[in-house]
């Protein structure tokens, strides 16, 4: 076993690194593909991870900036979690959730009730965030099914927004490009604005900007009517739409809103659980909201297995059994429901979390913002933002437009690919790079990763500029 880990370490490809690439081009269909590349396309082959790095089959050894997917809060290779998954493969490796439980998933659901906000209580366990939203959305469904409002099912979402990728959840998407090719149930979402400041009309306050986007919210209840409206679903912080922060005291007011009109409000928490901001759920510790559901996913586990969840109201548990339809059930479960491993695998995670991960996270975060937001002295840069162990650098063609398109669509790429060379693996999001590191980034590292952004940006720069792109 050392040899072969030598072997990658010092640069030389382990043996079947050809053939892997040879048969994902052959076979392998990739997430997110083009048309004129699906199923024959083979992409950076990672060879193994330690702590925040990841070697890739060259040997090359990267910061894992995406940590994963915003998923490996605790890093790679913990023993602990590997050995956990084998002593609980070894004791119970499935049951089936249908007619039998197992302990890991009780004790876990009592674990993420306790650091819920509200009356948060009851926890249905997925297999990841998409099929959690998926979930929750479902569940809002038969809620308002049961208790007699057939008509109470429309969907209020957000420009920017990403939450899924299967039918319900994906139909919420509003990203560029998610859903120029692909259908979705559009008859039952409300679209609103992005609580984007940086794209706020220029000249136009901060509090202005926010006023504005309540009284769209409060204008759209009104118009399509309270009676049809069944959730809002909302990020705390947008995510894969670029980091976006909302303006302070949004969330609460868009809270109290549906609190008002009698419309759910899910909190997509599959990023911003379990530590990415500092604390095992952010709407409350954060933004001080207490939804009716919470989504859960990524870091339930760090990564290490697929998990995902819902927790679920008290309150709504207590009106349907209240309800007059004792006999209606909530014909929704997944093969892997709780699954034994999963859960074992997220409750050590959450003891290492808990230990010492999450207050080290609060403790770095203001350092990993303050560096990264010195890269705004770039030209070609023109917001950084975040909050927590969360960032995005968003480059514009020039800084009075905050125009990106007329810059280049690939502009995000160009910088990963230079950074990849320099030992960064970077997030490209169309004109963006998004930064989300391990939770246990060190203040050394990140002076490391954002030195090599950095450089990588300023590369782009000069090529952008060679080749007659752009002039900044």
């Amino acid at each position: 076993m050392a040899a072969a880990r030598d072997l990658r370490v010092t640069g030389m490809a382990e043996p079947g690194d050809e053939d892997a690439v040879d048969l994902a081009r052959r076979h392998l269909i990739q997430p997110w593909p083009f048309a004129g590349s699906v199923g024959h396309e083979a992409r950076a082959l990672i060879g193994e991870g330690d702590g925040i790095y990841i070697t890739d089959s060259s040997g090359q050894r990267l910061i894992d900036g995406p940590a994963g997917m915003w998923c490996i809060n605790i890093g790679h290779r913990r023993e602990e979690l590997a050995k956990v998954m084998y002593d609980q493969a070894m004791a119970l490796s499935y049951n089936t959730p249908w007619y039998t439980m197992n302990a890991p998933s009780a004790q876990l659901a009592r674990r993420i009730a306790d650091h819920a906000p509200g009356d948060l209580s009851h926890v249905f366990l997925t297999t990841g965030g998409s099929s959690a939203v998926e979930t929750a959305l479902r569940f809002m469904q038969f809620y308002n099914n049961v208790r007699g409002r057939p008509e109470k099912k429309l969907i209020l979402s957000r420009g920017g927004a990403y939450h899924g990728s299967t039918y319900l959840s994906a139909s919420l998407n509003g990203r560029p490009r998610d859903r120029d090719w692909m259908d979705g149930a559009d008859e039952l979402v409300v679209k609103l604005s992005s609580p984007d400041p940086f794209r706020r009309p220029k000249g136009m306050s901060l509090a202005a900007f926010t006023d504005g986007l309540i009284d769209e919210f409060r204008d759209t209840v009104a118009r399509v009517g309270a009676e049809r409206i069944g959730a809002f679903v909302g990020e705390p912080v947008q995510a894969s739409g670029g980091v976006i922060v909302p303006p302070d005291g949004y969330l609460k007011r868009i809270r109290e809103i549906c609190r008002d009109n009698d419309i759910l409000y899910i909190s997509d928490e599959v990023v911003t659980a379990f530590g990415r901001l500092g604390h095992v759920f952010a709407s409350g510790d954060v933004f001080g909201i207490d939804p009716d559901m919470i989504t859960f996913a990524k870091g339930v586990t760090s990564g290490y297995f697929p998990l995902g969840g819902v927790i679920i109201s008290q309150r709504l548990l207590e009106q349907l059994r209240r309800s007059n339809h004792p006999d209606a059930m909530f014909g929704h479960g997944l093969t892997y429901t709780s699954h034994p491993i999963g859960c074992a695998v997220a409750l050590k995670n959450l003891d290492i979390l808990e230990d010492s991960v999450l207050a080290h996270a609060r403790e770095v975060a203001p350092y990993f913002q303050a560096q990264l937001k010195t890269l705004e002295e770039l030209p070609l840069v023109g917001e950084v933002r975040g909050l927590g162990l969360m960032g995005c650098v968003e480059c514009v063609a020039d800084r009075e437009s905050k125009d990106p398109l007329q810059l280049d669509k690939n502009v995000g790429k160009r910088i990963d690919a230079h950074c990849h060379e320099l030992g960064l693996l970077v997030r490209p999001l169309i004109n963006m790079c998004v930064m989300s590191p391990p939770l246990i980034i060190s203040r050394e590292q990140i002076d490391d990763m954002v030195a090599i952004l950095r450089e990588g940006i300023s590369r782009t720069m000069d090529d952008l500029r060679k080749e007659g792109v752009w002039r900044g």
